[in-house]
């Protein structure tokens, strides 16, 4: 067992959040969706012994119609940004980059406070909240204040959060019927993908002519940069093929690229210059909601969530509902993610580690009528929840069924080849099929990207898909 944590908290509102915070000491860690901390522990990155969980605060959860600005609480996931037709519609560019973002079952956890605090250069809904000139609100117990995120990084990593604070929301302005948006990245596969690059526009346009515009590159700096050069030429320029072509060049006086792993700086530069042209042209033809899916694979279905208690002391056992039977683990599984007290203390070895990252989808399971990476979730977020394994799934599905319609797919199919990655397969195709009861092949193909088969056995797979979407009969 990696034991990473010791102590569990589990508080009911900010008050008694933030109490804990000052209480613990700076050496407390606050998790919501976990999808980057679960690894920066496991890696004995920012190690802590102490866990703050904030995702039974009520008050941090949802999306808000403000006026003239949306709100998102801190606990806003990734795909309430994607389910929400007011984010599609006036904050278009956040929802693209929440596509972009990892695979369906991280987007289901992750929230978007989450990768603005984790504060990488390549975090993907960085530049979108800058380029929509977005603002942070901080709370301690002594009050709060506001901060605009194009100001909240003074450095590689580094944040203006304080260690007795918390960020409760994000406000983003709307945008305006004169102004149109995109974000735009480049990464080395379609899923699961580190930007090599990223960057969003904002463009104000009085016809077609650019009143005003804001940029923000991310992957190309030591932070997410404005492009203060690209921003002071477009004024007053109508977006011609050759004016798009220019302010590409132009755009590579705003960014420091380094070469690593997934590209050299010389190459970024080059296509950095083209991405710019080609996003400006597509924003002058009116195309930025281009590939925008109206309805979004989210993998969630009557998604509900565990109600707060009056917890203020640390969790000392978990008490959840696994495949329809009431289930108590003792402590230690408090210190535990949510796949080894599965495995060790339900015994339940269908969901399997491969990763412990999220990046290959072998631990999938549902929380609460989520599909997650169960390698990524802390099993205190199920404390007070329901937790479907591979083992229950048939049962889930039909209270006399053997197998699932998917899990027999995949036997006259002959998808199985080693077996180590089908638990988590299914469990995320299945998850389709209760959302989606016939999706296209894109649909499945988007709904399958967090899933790795060490084998490249993907037709077969893809083939038991279609059959179990058409009711049982072989495709």
């Amino acid at each position: 067992m990696r034991r990473t944590w010791q102590t569990y908290h589990q508080p009911a509102t900010l008050e008694d959040a933030l109490r804990l915070h000052v209480d613990m000491g700076p050496s407390a860690r606050v998790v919501a969706g976990g999808t980057d901390l679960i690894v920066e522990l496991s890696r004995g990155v920012k190690p802590t012994s102490t866990l703050i969980d904030i995702t039974r605060i009520a008050a941090l959860r949802g999306i808000r119609d403000d006026g003239d600005t949306i709100v998102l609480g801190a606990l806003t996931t990734h795909n309430d940004v994607l389910a929400s037709p007011l984010c599609r519609e006036m904050a278009l560019p956040l929802a693209q980059a929440c596509l972009e973002i990892g695979a369906p079952q991280l987007r289901s956890r992750a929230t978007v406070v989450g990768n603005v605090v984790t504060g990488s250069p390549a975090n993907d809904t960085i530049s979108t909240l800058i380029a929509l000139d977005a603002a942070i609100t901080l709370a301690s117990e002594v009050g709060q204040r506001t901060v605009k995120v194009a100001d909240f990084y003074p450095g590689f990593r580094q944040t203006l959060l304080q260690p007795e604070e918390l960020v409760t929301s994000i406000s983003i302005p709307k945008l305006k019927p004169t102004e149109r948006g995109l974000f735009v990245k480049l990464g080395l596969r379609r899923a699961q993908a580190i930007s090599v690059i990223h960057f969003a526009i904002v463009v104000d346009m009085d016809e077609d002519v650019v009143r005003s515009a804001r940029v923000a590159f991310g992957s190309l700096a030591p932070t997410v940069v404005r492009g203060g050069h690209i921003e002071a030429f477009l004024p007053g320029k109508t977006l011609t093929p050759a004016v798009c072509a220019e302010a590409g060049t132009i755009a590579l006086a705003d960014v420091s690229p380094i070469g690593d792993i997934r590209g050299s700086a010389m190459y970024r530069n080059q296509v950095l210059a083209r991405m710019v042209a080609d996003a400006l042209v597509r924003l002058a033809d009116g195309r930025e909601p281009e590939g925008m899916p109206e309805l979004p694979i989210l993998l969630e279905h009557d998604t509900t969530y565990p109600q707060s208690s009056d917890r203020i002391g640390s969790l000392t056992s978990v008490r959840t509902v696994v495949n329809g039977e009431a289930v108590e683990w003792p402590s230690p599984a408090t210190a535990k993610t949510l796949l080894d007290a599965l495995r060790e203390d339900s015994g339940l070895t269908g969901a399997k580690e491969g990763c412990a990252e999220g990046e290959c989808g072998a631990c999938t399971v549902w929380l609460d009528g989520q599909a997650v990476m169960a390698c990524l979730v802390p099993a205190g977020q199920a404390h007070g929840a329901s937790v479907t394994t591979i083992e229950g799934l048939a049962h889930q599905h039909h209270p006399e069924a053997i197998l699932h319609p998917l899990q027999q797919a995949f036997i006259d199919q002959g998808s199985v080849q080693c077996g180590f990655c089908i638990p988590g397969m299914i469990m995320a195709g299945a998850k389709l099929l209760d959302e989606r009861p016939v999706p296209t092949a894109h649909e499945v193909r988007v709904a399958l990207s967090g899933n790795i088969c060490r084998c490249t056995g993907y037709r077969k797979i893809l083939a038991a898909m279609a059959q179990a979407a058409n009711g049982g009969v072989e495709a």
